[in-house]
């Protein structure tokens, strides 16, 4: 009784797996002592479901293929090779936005009377034409028109809709969605033919075709299953997901959390995760939300406060009177953003409003009622109308959801949160600092600069704080209808007071389902967004991953010519300097209506209270506080539009899939039949020497140093996920097979193929390697002293046999959940990393691969120690290692130092002395 609810979750699973040898009596044990015990032992956890999405689910069903090559090569039956644990793979990433703006039309005037001036049309559209009539039903009123929807939201303008907002039927897709899906398919069909025969030939293996949604998303509206029922046999539903925002679910009472592709695999094969009992903080919610106060204002309130109490590595558990205030769409939007403040996940208990929910999103009478019993049954229901004690936490963190004011965080890290109405100030702050975590480092006499140019026949001046980039993404807001909610409204506001977007500036709509354009089109406000130029894209991760087409050429020119830090403005969670494009500097994150109202501003640099949007009809200025949506219009909508219908009509279409995948061929033996001429897969080499037992592990000796790197290197910098660049070394690898730079796609899309991700290993522009002095993804070659490529000299240091380290300092790993951020490296030949800390799942995908995790004793780092990087390391490894064990590091300069060997526990120790958790899963088959 006295159990948190999330360790409770663990307690039941180590008592149902219960199997004597990877979950022990002692381990169950363990948890009920979790008072005593959190932080000091190591425990299993078996989860129910795997979720992947094609980014990270590419690499792990490519290893699954090469591991059937394997054990077939071994002497063993490749038929065996399976997930033993249920896994669904999404292909939601590999959408690019090639088209936008292109399918915004003119409705006739559904009202009559005078008509109010028309926003301006971009060249780019088509001619206007009739809207198409809504098709498959009987009662509608003529033409299905976007601009005609019901209630009090009639519209000026149309679009063509996805669905009659009439009788909720669809009807055809706009063309920008149809232009993209198509280069979708078209751009990787290799691709999807692989996923396609993974999902014929390995049992417990299921795919959600592309344009479906994100892997977060499908995971929450359609996976979910809160309990599982397996032949009467009831469980809680709980996952673990190779997308950091897998925790997203805990929302809904599921535990989860975000992995690395290497663990992924190890529980898709059988095996429990093992983490340190954690230590669970306790966040209780009190007070009332401000009316002017988003979802995305309480999350990051609630990450500042979490960040200060170092969460880092432990559970987060939420309670008090604020929590019944919180929607499930609240709840899931809070915890998808907990890795980014460090937690493993943000659990929200099962109560009577998860289960009103679980009632709206399709769940039947009796499945709910079930669901009930059973959790009340095993004490995971937790009921606030209840004089039953709370849990005891660990520590107990207070937040006043009325203390709660808007914010927007940038320009370079999600953890910089910056007050709106500080905007202007912080953003002239960070022209003056130096370069840095915040500054740019702008000369006085140059932050005023003004750079005119020519776009679409029409002069527009760009300065400091210009928004180039706009994007209303997938990442953290499409669970939360009231924020999406709140940005059409906004839009349809600002259209209807005659306000405009500028044309050059990169806008797009990409939600995460189609149940979010389900009740953006319903509710009337789709085709307002649309002629501000937030159109559809399609469905899938994009600017966020750094798919973003390139700017308009004249505009990234103009940005070079006056060294302009141009800005981006995005409702996602990840906002690293470069990421969205390489010319634009300060990224900020944002909710949807603020990052609709920035675009309509055209720049950061703006005081919203003092100074006005724009002019709208009749020259009259026009203050955000003018369009801003109060919370009963966003409540009224909310209420009216997002019913269970969309949940509905969103499973039909998951479950039918689409005539593109529908219609895709693909192979059906057992061993995939690998082209020795594909670019997008291929066999990856990890397996090369498997042998029925593994060889102790191997002394590091005269090691080069590839790369000295500081604090806070991001995945990102590890192992890019956008677009490759031309003169990269992925790039040069492409060329020498043929392929022009527009069929180079993402190196997120290639993961499949080893040869283009060791090559964009650490090829991120701006990673900064100290022996070059500045950003560039470049490193020397000690024996010949000459500077290259990161990957070029890897490749020399292997040809002489010679091993490589890396060093850098604290928070080494940080950001999203990247396999190839541990297995490009080690076939880099990367044996050990020497850091002053780790992000920690970073930390045990090195383990997972096979490169040892080593941590400078506390107080000493390269610095203190003297060390340039320029000596060559020895590390010896005793056959009889122990977890945290210190290390002997000797330099060819004399110098001798000690290392923590970060290795928590004794299966860490055993997978790294495999090899790393594929050959270690691999040899079970033998």
């Amino acid at each position: 009784d006295t159990l948190p609810y999330s360790i409770r979750v663990l307690f039941e699973s180590s008592v149902r797996n219960c199997d004597g040898f990877l979950v022990k009596e002692t381990d169950a044990m363990n948890i009920l002592d979790w008072k005593t015990k959190q932080n000091h032992v190591e425990v299993p956890f078996c989860p129910a479901r795997v979720v992947l999405q094609d980014f990270t689910g590419i690499p792990a069903m490519v290893d699954f293929a090469a591991m059937r090559e394997a054990v077939r090569n071994a002497g063993g039956d490749p038929v065996k090779v399976n997930p033993a644990c249920p896994t669904d793979l999404t292909v939601d990433h590999s959408l690019q936005i090639d088209f936008s703006k292109c399918a915004i039309q003119n409705a006739p005037n559904p009202g009559g009377g005078e008509q109010k001036p028309l926003a301006r049309l971009s060249p780019l559209k088509p001619p206007l034409r009739k809207p198409p009539p809504c098709r498959g039903h009987s009662g509608c009123r003529g033409p299905c028109e976007a601009g005609r929807s019901p209630g009090p939201f009639p519209a000026q303008i149309e679009n063509t809709p996805i669905l009659c907002p009439f009788h909720l039927q669809p009807v055809p897709e706009p063309e920008t969605v149809l232009k993209n899906q198509e280069m979708e398919f078209g751009r990787n069909r290799e691709r999807l033919q692989f996923f396609k025969w993974s999902s014929k030939v390995f049992e417990n293996v299921s795919i959600i075709p592309p344009e479906t949604g994100t892997a977060h998303q499908v995971n929450l509206e359609y996976l979910s299953r809160v309990v599982f029922d397996v032949k009467d046999f009831l469980h809680p539903d709980s996952v673990v997901g190779t997308d950091s925002h897998t925790t997203m679910v805990n929302g809904l009472g599921i535990l989860g959390w975000g992995v690395g592709g290497i663990e992924a695999e190890a529980v898709m094969l059988g095996m429990p995760l093992t983490l340190p009992l954690p230590q669970v903080v306790g966040c209780e919610l009190t007070g009332t939300v401000s009316p002017f106060a988003t979802s995305i204002d309480i999350v990051l309130s609630i990450t500042k406060h979490l960040r200060q109490a170092d969460v880092a590595g432990k559970f987060v558990e939420f309670f008090g009177s604020g929590v019944s205030q919180l929607s499930v769409a609240d709840r899931t939007t809070i915890a998808n953003m907990c890795p980014e403040y460090g937690a493993i996940l943000s659990f929200f208990p099962v109560d009577n409003v998860t289960l009103k929910h679980l009632k709206h999103a399709g769940f039947d009478k009796a499945k709910l009622e079930v669901t009930e019993a059973y959790l009340k049954a095993v004490k995971l229901f937790r009921n606030y109308e209840s004089s039953s004690r709370e849990p005891e936490y660990s520590q107990v963190v207070q937040v006043s959801l009325s203390s709660i004011i808007p914010y927007v965080s940038g320009p370079k890290r999600s953890q910089d949160r910056v007050a709106v109405n500080n905007m202007k100030s912080d953003f002239q702050a960070c022209l003056n600092e130096k370069s840095g975590v915040k500054g740019f480092q702008i000369a006085a006499e140059k932050q005023n600069d003004i750079v005119p140019v020519q776009y679409e026949g029409n002069e527009y001046k760009l300065s400091h704080g210009c928004v180039v980039i706009a994007a209303v993404i997938s990442c953290t807001n499409n669970c939360n209808p009231s924020v999406m909610l709140a940005a059409g409204l906004l839009a349809k506001k600002a259209v209807e007071a005659g306000l405009e977007v500028k044309p050059y500036i990169r806008t797009s709509l990409s939600p995460g389902s189609g149940m979010v354009t389900h009740y953006l089109s319903s509710s009337g406000v789709l085709p307002y967004l649309s002629k501000l130029g937030f159109e559809v894209v399609g469905y899938g991760c994009s600017t966020c991953v750094g798919n973003t087409a390139p700017l308009p050429e004249a505009i990234r020119n103009a940005i070079k010519q006056g060294d302009l830090v141009a800005c981006g403005v995005l409702s996602g969670t990840k906002n690293f300097e470069g990421r969205l494009c390489d010319c634009v500097r300060a990224n900020y994150l944002a909710s949807p209506p603020l990052v609709v109202a920035y675009a309509i501003a055209g720049t950061v640099h703006i005081d919203f209270d003092t100074e006005p949007l724009g002019t709208g009809f009749n020259g009259k200025s026009i203050y955000l506080r003018d369009i801003w949506p109060t919370r009963q219009e966003l409540h009224t909508v909310e209420e009216e539009r997002v019913i269970s219908s969309m949940f509905k009509e969103l499973k039909e279409k998951m479950e039918k899939g689409n005539k593109r995948w529908n219609l895709l061929e693909a192979p059906e033996s057992t061993l995939f039949p690998w082209d020795l001429k594909s670019t997008y897969i291929r066999c990856p080499s990890f397996f090369d020497k498997l042998a029925k037992e593994a060889a102790p592990p191997r002394a590091v000796e005269n090691a080069h140093v590839l790369l000295f790197l500081g604090d806070s290197v991001t995945t990102d910098h590890i192992s890019p996920a956008g677009s490759i660049a031309r003169s990269s070394a992925a790039a040069k690898y492409l060329t020498s097979k043929g392929l022009t730079p527009r069929e180079f796609n993402s190196y997120g899309a290639r993961r499949g193929n080893d040869a283009v991700m060791t090559r964009g290993t650490f090829a991120n522009i701006k990673l900064l390697n100290k022996f070059i002095g500045k950003p560039a993804p470049k490193t020397i070659h000690f024996p010949s002293g000459q500077t290259l490529d990161v990957f070029e000299a890897a490749e020399l240091y292997q040809k002489e046999g010679i091993p490589v380290i890396i060093l850098a300092g604290k928070k080494y790993g940080l950001g999203s959940s990247r396999d190839w951020a541990a297995k490009g490296p080690f076939l880099l030949g990367v044996k050990a990393v020497l850091a002053e800390s780790y992000e920690k799942v970073h930390r045990s995908q090195l383990i997972g691969i096979g490169i040892a995790p080593l941590q400078f004793r506390p107080g000493e780092n390269p610095s203190t120690l003297g060390l340039t990087g320029r000596e060559q390391f020895s590390i010896l490894f005793p056959p009889d290692l122990l977890p945290r064990m210190t290390l002997d590091v000797k330099t060819s300069t004399g110098k001798v130092f000690s290392v923590i060997a970060l290795f928590e526990n004794s299966m860490e120790i055993t997978l790294y002395k495999n090899g790393g958790s594929l050959n270690f899963v691999a040899r079970r088959f033998l």
